[in-house]
């Protein structure tokens, strides 16, 4: 595992975006799209190969998950990488929309 990410998150209406600044001009992602109900629905999550199995994207799904439990709000793994750390995480079953 990594050191602790600085993760970034900006939300514009329904969708969203998780980020952290990996250096020499990559990224870590996760995108979101918020539905009517409140629900976020994670559609990607994507770490550029070189910094692949250094656990970013994994911390990226943690913090979406933290904020969905201040938030109270639930959440639909479209992404397969979050569908499968879902799996991996049954404290987190809660949380499934």
């Amino acid at each position: 595992m990594s050191e602790p990410l600085a993760i970034e998150h900006r939300r514009d209406g329904s969708r969203g975006r998780y980020w952290a600044d990996l250096g020499q001009g990559a990224e870590g992602e996760l995108t979101y799209v918020l539905r009517d109900d409140g629900t976020m629905v994670i559609n990607h999550t994507g770490v550029p190969p070189a910094f692949e199995g250094r656990g970013i994207a994994l911390q990226l799904v943690k913090r979406a998950v933290a904020d969905a439990r201040e938030g109270a709000f639930r959440i639909v793994p479209q992404c397969p990488y979050v569908a499968v750390q879902f799996r991996r995480h049954p404290d987190w079953s809660d949380l499934l929309a």
